[in-house]
């Protein structure tokens, strides 16, 4: 055979394992559709008496785990409930329901989440009578943050305006703290089996071994990062997709475990972190990074189980160009993404991330440029804010590139941004607004095209 001829064939065997990889992906995400109407037809069949609305607003899925908990607790108390993102309310349904339950995560310094925006702007922003609707919302929050649980009690306070009736006090939960997640669950379940909060009741602490640890940025005028890698000490290896976090429980505030993105694939064979170590103003490091990048030797185990972040996967979007902007160690779900994507073939991939030295802070250099060179990436912008006189972010980079950039978006491409809350990621926002305008943004916020995993 010709190399002509074995060029084709390869080429044809490339575009079936494509098609193949597609097919699957789709079928994947038919079967979980199919699993949550399911689930949502179950939990509404009660009876006559019209449904409950459990409604979330989340930015790593705590609050829809919390809501679809809270409306499982419902339908085995014989009250029929229907589970909806605020994002997916209307003003007519909310105006006509008799009962609704609100699970408010709060991102930032008392903002909406993204699963509340299109909510806040649309139905928020409006005159609505609600004389007709009793209600209880749970806010969650971290008391790190001045406006503590600011969502929730925004939310709170326009529900009480409207002329709505609170069926008890506004719970609020600092951190996952499981005293108030169980006050919540007292409200609804006389069982008190369930796990407030968890993903998945089966989904426990594990014990993970430390396999490897790697230090990044050796010379940085930053904090340490170093890269880990997990194997379970027991059993087979979990599934994760990219996009989903690792939470590391910490036997000093065991109720309170630390998430961290994932930046590996299930197909690695170990499950990878990015991790900065933190160090408080009186010398000691922090509870979670400290353990993982100075206490924990090589060998040692750490307690650890995974969380599925929906709101941060590539489900409706792995057909996509896909735009990821980052800094820092959020660089880790970045890279996750793009292992996914280079799995898959797909090479429109745009990153766009920020550290503060080239000489020092290149983190997974290496496989960046290799990623370049064989055009995983299309296009690459590293962005070093100290290389230069003036301070030089990602956001200012998204501005330079304008042109670009609306081009990218108008030919449908998805948004992943993950890194820091503070100066980053309102920064992106800012300058995504900037470029793209609010109505776009919006819209790509409503459809999944927009999504973050700050922290």
């Amino acid at each position: 055979m010709s190399e002509a001829a074995w060029r084709a064939l390869g080429a044809g065997f490339t575009v079936a394992a494509y098609a193949a990889l597609c097919a699957a992906i789709y079928l994947r995400a038919r079967r979980q559709k199919a699993v949550t109407a399911r689930d949502a037809a179950a939990l509404s069949a009660v009876g006559d008496e019209p449904p409950a609305l459990v409604l979330f607003a989340s930015q790593t899925g705590q609050a829809e785990a919390i809501a679809w908990q809270t409306a499982r607790w419902l339908r085995a108390a014989g009250t029929p409930a229907q589970v909806m993102e605020l994002n997916a309310l209307d003003a007519k349904t909310l105006g006509t329901a008799r009962r609704a339950l609100f699970v408010a995560s709060t991102y930032g310094e008392g903002d909406a989440p993204d699963g509340a925006s299109v909510f806040t702007e649309r139905v928020m922003g409006s005159p609505l009578s609600l004389k007709s609707l009793r209600y209880a919302v749970l806010a969650l929050g971290d008391r790190q943050y001045a406006n503590f649980c600011g969502f929730g009690r925004m939310l709170d306070e326009w529900l009480l305006a409207a002329g709505a009736a609170r069926e008890f006090e506004r719970i609020e939960v600092d951190n996952s703290d499981p005293g108030a997640l169980a006050e919540w669950q007292a409200r609804w379940s006389d069982s008190a089996d369930a796990e407030p909060g968890a993903e998945d009741p089966a989904a426990a602490f594990a014990q993970w071994r430390l396999a490897t640890r790697e230090l990044l940025n050796p010379g940085s005028t930053g904090a340490p990062v170093f890269h880990l890698g997990l194997v379970p000490l027991a059993g087979a290896m979990p599934h994760w997709v990219s996009g989903d976090l690792a939470q590391i429980a910490v036997a000093s505030d065991p109720a309170h475990p630390r998430d961290y993105s994932i930046s590996s694939l299930h197909a690695d064979g170990e499950l990878q972190l990015l991790v900065r170590q933190a160090q408080h103003p009186d010398g000691t490091l922090g509870g979670a990074s400290g353990l993982l990048t100075s206490t924990l030797a090589v060998g040692d185990s750490v307690a650890l189980r995974l969380r599925p972040h929906r709101g941060f996967r590539l489900d409706g979007n792995e057909t996509r160009p896909l735009i990821l902007i980052g800094n820092g160690t959020g660089l880790a779900g970045l890279r996750a993404h793009l292992r996914a994507r280079a799995s898959a073939g797909r090479h429109d991939n745009w990153l766009v991330f920020g550290e503060r030295q080239a000489a020092h802070d290149f983190l997974y250099r290496e496989e960046i440029e290799a990623w370049q060179t064989h055009g995983v990436l299309q296009r690459l912008d590293m962005v070093f804010s100290r290389d230069q006189p003036e301070r030089f972010y990602v956001q200012h980079r998204l501005l330079q590139s304008a042109d670009t950039l609306l081009e990218w978006l108008h030919n449908g491409a998805a948004v992943y941004v993950c890194g820091s809350l503070r100066g980053m990621a309102s920064g992106v926002d800012s300058a995504l607004r900037q470029v793209a305008g609010g109505t776009l943004l919006g819209e790509m916020l409503a459809s999944g095209r927009y999504r973050r995993d700050v922290y």
